[in-house]
């Protein structure tokens, strides 16, 4: 009971000063009032730490190169690759060949084979404050090394590179706009913080006050476009809205962008990496040997898991279904080697998506405190990639499915 009553005064110690400075206000889920963020630290060592920043870089370099051909392909080939129609043409636009998103989040699994890629969050990806800012703030509290100083400089930097970049082709950039679900205490929360860490001469303004029309993206009230829009707001989600009145807003909007009336950050090759679809061309190139250098293919058989858009497991190995939009563990599925559903989703988003198959892997499986007691969990490993450069690391600890209920895990070098 007096080890339950420390981590409860920790825990305030922590996130009420945090929670006053209005950057991190979600350590507590406000929808069920469970704990996320937790109030104690996971070791690290500083090798680990550079493992998995080699590993995200060389495997940023390998997106960068699959999204060259991929917006070069077919229409079948993007329908084969589950993107929505409504996107196709916004597909094609190149702004930074070299990167294959602004900013990403790979996942990783710790096996006792290594590091393993489970997918790669690159349209708009989350635990941003947690890695880039509360991290720090519970290092110095236990008195370790924060193994993500000062990697908030490189959201600055990338958010300059890419208006540069948009300059450079031609695009207006005067009116910059930071837009999300105002009411999504997280998304408004992180995007807020990366306009804020952005440099750039921006406001944030609620989704629900943009204004589509057909000559440009409009805030409610303001009689000029919008020229560059960052949008925490999924393009797969975006694609097929409509208004109160059945205007197609996400299609005219992403015709907008394929027009260049309008940029987008992260930039639309941030949606094509997004597809865990992509994973698996991937996949297929490395398995027919093509494509890629000795080196490349190299790095893909050490780091990414065999996945396929059909089910080759079933009597060979352990094996995930996935859908290829699906976030939060939303529709996933875990399985044996004979077909048995081990454990399965019971959400109901994402379902009706196009799934990929993967090989399972094993997650570290550790035990810390919280709010309840000792909570038993799996960790997974998350390195953003910004400006194709390997940044802020963080850590979910959940059940078997990473899902809404993981917990943050804040990680330290011990000093």
């Amino acid at each position: 009971m007096l080890r339950q009553t420390d981590y409860v005064k920790r825990r305030e110690e922590i996130y009420f000063p945090i929670r006053e400075e209005k950057i991190f206000t979600w350590d507590i889920d406000a929808h069920d009032q469970e704990e996320f963020a937790l109030a104690t630290i996971h070791p690290v060592a500083e090798p680990f730490v550079s493992s998995l920043r080699m590993a995200t870089e060389q495997l940023g370099e390998i997106f960068a190169k699959t999204i060259q051909i991929v917006q070069k392909g077919s229409e079948e080939l993007f329908q084969e690759l589950g993107f929505p129609q409504e996107t196709w043409a916004t597909l094609r636009l190149s702004v930074a060949d070299h990167i294959p998103t602004l900013l990403g989040r790979f996942d990783f699994a710790h096996t006792p084979n290594g590091l393993k890629m489970l997918e790669f969050n690159s349209d708009t990806p989350s635990k941003v404050v947690e890695a880039f800012y509360v991290n720090q703030k519970v290092c110095d509290y236990f008195g370790w090394q924060n193994p993500n100083l000062d990697q908030n400089r490189m959201l600055t930097d990338s958010f300059q590179y890419i208006l540069k970049r948009y300059k450079q082709l031609g695009y207006p950039s005067e009116h910059i706009t930071f837009s999300s679900l105002d009411w999504h205490e997280e998304d408004a929360g992180t995007t807020k913080y990366l306009l804020q860490q952005s440099g750039l001469l921006a406001s944030f303004v609620p989704l629900s006050e943009l204004v589509v029309q057909y000559d440009g993206l409009y805030v409610r009230g303001l009689d000029r476009p919008i020229d560059v829009l960052f949008r925490f707001h999924a393009l797969e989600i975006l694609a097929t809205e409509k208004s109160k009145t059945d205007y197609p807003i996400g299609a005219q909007l992403l015709s907008l962008i394929a027009q260049k009336k309008l940029a987008i950050i992260n930039p639309p090759s941030g949606f094509i990496s997004q597809s865990k679809a992509v994973q698996a061309l991937i996949w297929n190139l490395h398995e027919q040997n093509m494509f890629f250098t000795t080196e490349e293919h190299e790095i893909i058989g050490t780091y990414m898991l065999p996945t396929y858009l059909e089910n080759v497991f079933t009597g060979k190995k352990p094996y995930v279904r996935k859908p290829i939009f699906g976030r939060n563990g939303g529709a996933i599925t875990l399985y044996e080697k004979d077909g048995t559903i081990t454990l399965q989703d019971d959400g109901q988003a994402y379902w009706d998506q196009t799934m990929v198959y993967q090989e399972k892997v094993p997650l570290e499986e550790i035990e810390v405190e919280s709010l309840t007691g000792p909570y038993r969990g799996w960790l997974l490993w998350g390195c953003f990639l910004v400006g194709g450069k390997a940044s802020a690391i963080t850590t979910r600890i959940s059940n078997q499915i990473t899902g809404d209920s993981s917990r943050f895990l804040p990680i330290g070098l011990p000093l």
